[in-house]
């Protein structure tokens, strides 16, 4: 609500959060999918708790929202993840703090606490799974009948190079054209937020693009394409994820790979060879310290696997 006078006038929601949105996009500079993630996550709030003015947020709606929230299915036969519900906690405390910055009277953001999430747990692979991995295009390039076929398995080696050397996301890896130098050791990419950042190409990423652009015979900006020659178009990470699920099984891998497991194991693999974590922060393009933070976790246990193997308290000392 507004003070005029003495009068309080009721403020609008949507029109409020109409005025959230455009002020985390322009003047926050939050990418379109978080304003387009945020705009759901709180039009659900409105709809189901009936929200019409700002002055009917409360903490009794919020309790009972939490609780419709934690009874939604989510995957399987399990209820929706306290994780993804934190999510619209995060974007209804984020739109209080904004009505407080524009002094309007309303439920203070910190009255909203997030649920406790278990740890989350990064998908790794071992050093032999990942180099069975990273042979089985090679191997299905030998096997390969025609030259689609042939094409495909270049393309899906160059892919498993570059996510492995760089920490690309998918994402951002679907995004590069073929105008990529590969003269050079460095490429810029445009990543979450739309930050734009370098990351570093390894000998082996660029000799696997090379072959694959010199087998394309199309005319598509798109450095990675998929579908028949007579449909092609730019690569999508759930193309990306289908043909990575195929190289999982071809390599007999049991655990899940995806993408996003070649990022951790190229993060991981830095943590235990001496980066420290600020560069690897900024390699990955992680806005926070505390994104990177989870793979100090897995370095942390490997470490105490080395002392517990090279450090037998007192065993060899008589």
């Amino acid at each position: 609500m507004r003070t005029l006078g003495a009068t309080i006038l009721p403020m609008d929601a949507l029109q409020m959060k109409r005025e959230f949105l455009e002020y985390i996009e322009i003047e926050r500079g939050r990418a379109v999918k978080t304003v387009e993630n945020y705009d759901h996550y709180l039009t659900r709030y409105f709809e189901q708790m009936k929200i019409v003015n700002v002055s009917d947020i409360s903490e009794q709606n919020i309790r009972e929202f939490r609780l419709w929230l934690n009874r939604q299915p989510g995957t399987g036969r399990d209820s929706m993840k306290r994780r993804t519900q934190n999510y619209y906690l995060i974007a209804l405390r984020a739109f209080l703090k904004f009505l407080r910055k524009r002094e309007i009277p309303g439920l203070s953001p910190e009255r909203i606490e997030l649920a406790k999430v278990p740890e989350r747990h990064l998908d790794l692979i071992t050093a032999a799974e990942l180099e069975r991995l990273m042979k089985a295009p090679a191997d299905a390039y030998a096997e390969a009948e025609d030259d689609e076929k042939k094409r495909a398995a270049l393309r899906d080696r160059a892919i498993l190079e570059l996510l492995f050397s760089t920490g690309l996301r998918v994402s951002e890896l679907c995004a590069l054209n073929v105008d990529i130098d590969l003269s050079r050791d460095e490429v810029s990419v445009r990543g979450k937020g739309d930050k734009v950042r370098v990351v570093f190409l390894s000998q082996a990423s660029k000799d696997t693009i090379r072959e694959y652009l010199k087998a394309r015979k199309d005319m598509e900006e798109a450095l990675f394409v998929d579908g028949r020659p007579a449909s092609l178009h730019r690569i999508t990470p759930r193309d990306i994820q289908r043909h990575i699920k195929k190289y999982t099984a071809r390599a007999g891998i049991t655990s899940k790979v995806t993408p996003h497991t070649l990022r951790h194991v190229f993060a991981t693999d830095l943590l235990q060879n001496g980066a420290d974590i600020r560069s690897v922060q900024a390699l990955l393009g992680h806005a926070s310290i505390n994104t990177t933070q989870i793979y100090t976790h897995v370095t942390d246990a490997h470490l105490r696997e080395v002392h517990k193997k090279f450090h037998s308290r007192g065993e060899h000392r008589q």
